[in-house]
Formats: C-alpha cells, structure tokens, sequence
C-alpha cells in the first residue's frame, strides 16, 4: 500500500509539472531537497514514550506563474528506519498543493505602489499517506510589497478536513479549524555571496477528533538559511544550494506534551 501510494504521489508531482502545459508558465521554479534532523515523535505514537528519532526527508518542491494564478505544490518522502519501535515517519509521504487565484492578473486591479501588492483567492489540499488524512483549504491571500523580499504572503484558510477517519485505517477524522500563515522568501549579497531567509510560520486553531479528543491549536515555524554554493564553487548560481532548517513546533501535531524544537541539515538542486 505505501508503494501504491508512492507511486500515486509522483504521478501527481509530474502530472502538475508537465501535463499541464508547462510552456505557457510566465515563471518557473522546481527543486529536488535533501534534508535529515532529529526530530520528535507526539506522544500519541506507540509506545507513548515521545522522544527523538534521526529523519531524512526527501522533498520535490514546484512552484510556477501564469496568466492569471499561481501554483505551488511539494511531496515529502519521509524515512525515519532508525528506530522501527515508533511507528512514525518510517516511510511515509505527505503533500501539499495551492492555486492562488490573483484579484490583479483576472479583474486588473491596480494595486499601486504601496505595501499591498495583490490579493488572491486560495485553494488548498493536504495529504498523509500513513494516515489517510486529506485537508481542503480555501482562503485569500495578501500578498506584501516590501522592499528586499522576492515575496512576502500572508494566507487566511479555512482547515476542512476531508478524511474518513478510523473506518479507512487512518488516524482519527477531526472537526474543522482555520488557519493563517505567514509565507516568504528574503535574498540578500554579502561578501560576493548570495544567500536566502526563507520559509514559513503558521497558526491552526484547535479541534476535536471523532474518538472526541481535543487536537491542540499549534504554531509551527521553518524559517531556512540558504547558501548559494554552486555560485560559490562554480560559477553558477541559482542551482545548488546548502544551508539549514530550524523547525519549531509548539503542539507538534497536536500533541500539548510535544513541543519540538530542531535543527536540520538541507541540500538542494534546481531544476
């Protein structure tokens, strides 16, 4: 079944990347990540004990624009063999996918030159594959004009969730929330070098799942440090890349006796 699910996973990927007429993007970006950290394991896993387990995550990351919207989508291949006592990560994929639909590029609002640069309407799915979980997430977005930053977002979404629960083999269905995140990306020289602060923060607000437990509201934060080591050693930038991911995670999944504080090591190659 996890292969099925692999499978299906990268379908999607290539599906979104060339089937849908790739061309006709204004801009295109795509990235294959490398990344390994310790990370927790909620306290709800078997045996119940917490702790920490070495993590490598593979991630194929897309993001593009068009006429009239943008898109951005990963899939996170998860592998955590190290300790097999915590079924948790050991191999898992998880994805997400948003369409930004921009007031600006369909209706040809001006927005001018101010600190509001556009405003879209969002669409939004997230996938578990362990745990059969599907999220729909529509919104808007505010999309910032601050000097320096290649972008600066920030996203209102409802947290829809689309699971069916224990009856499928997954992890509990829950009730609906909402969420708001913080998303950018901040390029910057120094010395000759190029580098990027980049990432994301977000708020969910509390639920309750169907055995009628409470999920905790969570915070969770991965601002990224980013080197450009290919213009560094070769010439060539906007290829390779080396830096690290601080990850911070108040409730981790919704666990309130989980709160995950971590740094991880990342490699990356555009493409």
């Amino acid at each position: 079944m996890k292969l099925i699910r692999l499978f299906c996973a990268i379908f999607l990927v290539g599906a979104f990347t060339f089937g849908t007429g790739a061309n006709a993007a204004q801009w295109s970006n795509t990235e294959a990540q490398v990344q390994y950290g310790r990370l927790d394991v909620p306290t709800f896993i078997p045996p119940f004990t917490g702790g920490e387990q070495d993590t490598f995550i593979f991630t194929l990351q897309h993001a593009s624009g068009w006429k009239w919207r943008d898109v951005f989508f990963f899939v996170d291949f998860l592998s955590a063999r190290d300790n097999r006592q915590m079924p948790f990560n050991l191999e898992d994929v998880y994805g997400e996918i948003y369409f930004n639909f921009s007031s600006s590029k369909i209706l040809g609002i001006n927005y001018g030159n101010g600190i509001l640069r556009d405003i879209g309407l969002l669409q939004g799915l997230n996938y578990a594959g362990d745990t059969n979980v599907f999220k729909y997430l529509p919104g808007i977005r505010f999309s910032w004009n601050i000097p320096g930053f290649a972008f600066l977002n920030t996203d209102f979404m409802a947290y829809i969730d689309y699971s069916e629960g224990i009856k499928s083999g997954g992890a509990p269905s829950e009730s609906d929330s909402w969420m708001v995140d913080i998303n950018w990306a901040y390029p910057f020289e120094l010395a000759g070098q190029k580098f990027s602060i980049e990432g994301h923060a977000e708020y969910i607000d509390g639920r309750h799942n169907e055995l009628g437990f409470d999920v905790e509201d969570w915070i969770l934060a991965q601002p990224r440090f980013r080197w450009d080591i290919g213009n560094a050693l070769f010439g060539e930038a906007d290829q390779f890349f080396a830096g690290i991911e601080y990850q911070y995670w108040m409730d981790k999944l919704g666990d309130k006796r989980t709160d995950e504080s971590a740094v991880q090591a990342r490699g990356v190659w555009r493409f």
